[in-house]
């Protein structure tokens, strides 16, 4: 199974444009995928780094149900240091997501920093992916402790008649 196919396979769907995948898991499978600025179509897409692991969507999406965004917020509201660093992160993804369009462009483009927020946490699986892709992001770092190690025993997606799909011998393995 190519990159592609497992991304497919992972979200469901195909994706709007070609992505790179720029972080894996131990068995060899995306986690995290770039995007870039301007889907097949044109559309202007804030987003440059998505989170394809199901595991990781998974948990992430429990912390965000139990108030994680509220408490990344927080911690960016009370403290000065941390909000500091979160605000280099937004500046940094803003510019690097930016410079990929060519500079001849004349139409619309995505804003905002991390997940196209131009103020306040929109979104951990945003951030989490932006840490995960290597980058120095003190709100993915922060969700990071409560959501691995990823340690499936199986892979997420396998071929199933010809085409990308979840692996039915796939479960989420305790923490």
């Amino acid at each position: 199974m190519d990159d592609h196919q497992a991304v497919v396979g992972q979200l469901g769907r195909t994706m709007r444009s070609a992505v790179d995948v720029v972080g894996r898991c131990h068995l060899g499978l995306p986690v995290v995928v770039a995007v870039p600025p301007l889907l097949d179509d044109g559309t202007p897409f804030p987003t440059r780094y998505w989170l394809t692991c199901p595991l990781a969507r998974r948990r992430i999406g429990r912390v965000e149900a139990a108030g994680g965004i509220a408490a990344a917020q927080r911690r960016i509201d009370t403290d000065p240091a941390f909000a500091a660093v979160y605000h280099r992160a937004m500046e940094r993804y803003a510019v690097a997501r930016d410079r990929l369009v060519d500079p001849h462009y004349g139409g619309p483009v995505a804003g905002g920093g991390v997940g196209g927020s131009g103020g306040g946490v929109k979104c951990l699986h945003a951030h989490y992916a932006d840490h995960a892709a290597g980058n120095d992001n003190p709100v993915g770092a922060g969700v990071a402790p409560e959501i691995e190690p990823f340690p499936c025993a199986v892979g997420c997606v396998t071929m199933i008649g010809g085409h990308p799909g979840r692996n039915p011998d796939w479960f989420e393995p305790p923490r």
